[in-house]
């Protein structure tokens, strides 16, 4: 069975990006943060913006915490670092931000077509290296000041990655994100190593064959996702969203939905799915009967991408509906996705409602 984190029934976190607090303005740029960090102001605000975000959560009631991913810069898509991080810090990427593979020859410019313009391409130029990304320091200083479990997010995943590539080294996404991998899994296991027990792996590739149209790459993307798992002693969590840019769900990339795509992963050898439904009403959530019993789920009962702030009590309708699938055993609960592109005093309450609505169905099935 998945290994416990907290001993507490519907326990509560958030996807991983938080707000930026409006006096921390600083942008890493691609430096190593090593390097960023000799200038003593920037790395006493990067400090004191970790211990402020993880404040946020504790004081808002979550019971499990993550660092609010403030390593993350302000540039495209207001989340764009979630990939951007990588490619500047992987050897074989080119800095420089090209236009969106997928906008050449598009027809027409709809809303996800601009968005992915706007989030950019990247050359692949040479043989993929681990360089300086550096997530045990970054987890060293969150853990400082954490005083509930903290969990690390991971990603942008390989799969990902690979979806906004132009090749002139490797061939395709199947061997560029095969050559990813191990740089995930080095990452992973020095996470561990340095006591982290919680990690959420975070790849929307887990989507990419729904744009192919070939089942038979869900085979590859598993086997991608398993081997930057091997030999990772923690509790692993796998994250796939609807994406995120600027607050928006690319809802028009997408022909079907998790039904489609979840059980291609339940051999995994991972402990819980974390999934969006808030922002959709809780559509889908019927995909989740065929749920293996070994199996969590990390529900999204909290919209990122709107500013309306949740009440506790419609938080605690749609855990309702959650747990009359998945036993309430099976269930954490969490934002859709990463809060980053909200204003904080909007995050804060919504984690607020998060915490409070949790605690309505815990009496309701206590």
């Amino acid at each position: 069975m998945p290994t416990q984190i907290v001993d507490t029934i519907l326990p509560t976190t958030m996807v991983g990006s938080y707000p930026r607090p409006k006096w921390f303005d600083y942008q890493l740029l691609g430096r190593d943060v090593r390097v960023a960090f000799k200038h003593a102001d920037h790395a006493e605000a990067y400090n004191d913006a970790t211990k402020a975000v993880i404040h946020d959560q504790e004081e808002a009631g979550l019971d499990i915490v993550c660092d609010g991913q403030m390593c993350f810069d302000d540039y495209i898509g207001m989340i764009g670092s979630f990939c951007w991080y990588w490619y500047e810090r992987i050897e074989g990427f080119e800095p420089a931000k090209e236009e969106h593979p997928a906008v050449l020859g598009a027809e027409t410019i709809s809303k996800e077509i601009a968005l992915l313009s706007d989030w950019g391409g990247v050359i692949n130029s040479g043989p993929v290296e681990r360089g300086p990304i550096r997530l045990v320091d970054l987890y060293k200083i969150g853990n400082r000041y954490a005083t509930k479990p903290l969990k690390v997010s991971v990603g942008a995943g390989p799969v990902n990655l690979a979806w906004h590539v132009y090749y002139q080294h490797y061939e395709n996404p199947k061997e560029l994100s095969y050559a990813l991998a191990p740089i995930f899994n080095a990452e992973m296991k020095d996470l561990v190593a340095e006591g982290a027990e919680f990690l959420q792996f975070e790849d929307l590739g887990a989507w990419l064959p729904l744009f192919t149209g070939d089942d038979s790459d869900y085979v590859w993307i598993a086997d991608v996702f398993n081997q930057c798992f091997v030999g990772v002693d923690a509790k692993i969590a796998l994250h796939f969203c609807y994406g995120n840019a600027w607050g928006n769900r690319l809802e028009g990339l997408f022909p079907a939905g998790y039904e489609a795509v979840l059980p291609h992963f339940y051999d995994l050898p991972i402990d819980q799915f974390v999934l969006d439904f808030a922002n959709r009403e809780m559509a889908d959530i019927d995909a989740l009967r065929s749920l293996p019993e070994d199996k969590e789920v990390g529900i999204g009962v909290i919209d990122i991408r709107t500013s309306m702030v949740e009440s506790p009590e419609q938080v605690a309708d749609r855990i309702r509906r959650i747990i009359e699938i998945v036993p309430p055993e099976r269930v954490y609960l969490t934002t859709d996705c990463g809060m980053k592109a909200l204003p904080r005093i909007v995050a804060t309450m919504k984690l607020k409602a998060l915490a409070e609505g949790a605690q309505i169905v815990r009496e309701e099935i206590a």
